[in-house]
């Protein structure tokens, strides 16, 4: 059996077991990592500069900045200030959609799910009606901003690891508007779809009292945080992102030391997604072995093959590809697998890598969307509204989701295709 062959049946099994085995994706990762370190397909020498320690640590940084946010209550507080301004259900469903949108373009998405569900809940129950769809629609709304920022998402720390991007790069790269712009022009399409969906839920509502937030600390943090991201998006060093939010996190963790001793620190280790960190430390030395033995562009030449030459084409099939593929399994690992296999697409058919890369994002991002497996915010929905005694089938899960996807996904296609068709040779 070839090497080449041989890493493929492992990479095959390692995605299977994935997806058979969510809660212990992070140990799959990391066994199918060795095995490839022990066939010599990744070399041991190498394996401490393939991890891309900038994701990791913008991951690390994000997840505990955001922790304390949390704790603050200071989200809750600016939930309570949105509900307060409708007048009624649909628009209070609408607003927290949107709210928690904003949160996710900034904060990691099950954390910004766990920040406003529990506003949602209050408000469904005070009026006695379901709280499934409210939970569903934040849900999908924290995904599909996500794909906003460099820290609203890992996927998109993982695109800006690999095109070494940084904050304001999101926005503006390569002297034209970047990826953030066609995802608000897909967020302000579902956002649409939203309104039609929660037509009919016009039960009045008012606020009774407002959350009070005795800690503002961790709110100056974060933001400060995001200042200095941005600030060094005009600084010549690349790939400092990481050290950044971890510099950050040290302070809030220092500062909790200092003024709440050791509890508080024990509740920021809990809170950081240490799974999602090992698993992405797998997936960098497996996905690294698949382009070491070129089966990363065997897939690239085939999906060119595919395109029949034609970009515009080879973008579709990436865009709704990974759509229909992140519907099933989860965003991460096929994103990390995908990105090198589009990033030697977009050489192999001449076309703006950019295009590409972005394409994936959008695709992969909001195409988790559908399905209540299909990203890890809807899984921590259902798991929420599962606690509450509410079982969510697929299909009332795709009633919001389905539509909602359709429409974020083809207004956010359409934009990104115009803003880089004058880039286009």
């Amino acid at each position: 059996m070839t090497l080449k062959l041989t890493a493929g049946i492992i990479f095959i099994t390692v995605y299977l077991l994935l997806m058979l085995f969510p809660k212990r994706r992070h140990y799959i990762a990391i066994i199918g990592a060795v095995a490839f370190i022990a066939l010599s397909i990744v070399p041991l020498t190498t394996v401490a500069l393939i991890i891309n320690w900038n994701v990791l640590g913008i991951l690390l940084g994000t997840m505990g900045v955001v922790a304390l946010l949390i704790e603050s209550r200071i989200p809750s507080l600016l939930g309570d200030i949105v509900i307060d301004k409708v007048p009624n259900v649909k628009m209070a469903i609408f607003a927290l959609a949107l709210f928690a949108g904003f949160i996710s373009a900034f904060t990691e998405n099950v954390s910004t799910l766990l920040l406003v569900a529990p506003v949602a809940f209050s408000i469904c129950e005070k009026i006695g009606i379901s709280p499934v769809p409210a939970i569903i629609s934040i849900a999908v709304s924290s995904n599909l901003q996500g794909a906003a920022t460099l820290v609203g998402d890992p996927t998109s720390m993982l695109l800006a690891g690999y095109a070494h991007m940084n904050f304001l790069d999101f926005f503006w790269y390569n002297h034209h508007l970047s990826i953030a712009i066609p995802t608000e022009i897909g967020a302000l399409a579902a956002s649409l779809v939203l309104l039609y969906i929660f037509r009919k839920e016009t039960h009045p509502i008012h606020l009774e009292e407002k959350t009070v937030v005795t800690d503002w600390f961790p709110g100056y943090l974060a933001l400060s945080m995001i200042g200095a991201l941005i600030l060094a998006s005009f600084l010549p060093f690349k790939n400092i992102n990481g050290l950044i939010c971890v510099i950050f996190l040290v302070i809030g963790v220092v500062r909790e030391i200092l003024v709440k001793k050791y509890f508080m620190i024990k509740k920021v280790v809990k809170e950081i997604d240490w799974n999602t960190i090992l698993l992405l430390t797998g997936l960098f030395i497996i996905v690294q072995g698949l382009v070491n033995i070129q089966i990363v562009r065997d897939v690239a030449h085939f999906m060119t093959n595919l395109s029949k030459g034609n970009i515009f084409l080879g973008y579709t099939i990436i865009v709704w590809g990974s759509v229909l593929a992140s519907a099933f399994i989860d965003n991460v690992p096929y994103v990390i697998t995908m990105l090198p296999v589009v990033g030697t697409m977009s050489v192999m058919l001449k076309a703006p890598p950019e295009l590409f890369l972005f394409g994936l994002l959008i695709g992969a991002t909001l195409g988790g969307n559908i399905t209540p497996i299909g990203a890890s915010t809807n899984i921590a929905a259902t798991g929420l509204l599962r606690k509450k005694g509410y079982i969510v089938s697929f299909k009332e899960f795709a009633s919001i989701g389905l539509p909602f996807t359709i429409a974020a996904v083809a207004a956010a296609y359409i934009g990104l295709y115009l803003i880089m068709l004058p880039f286009m040779h």
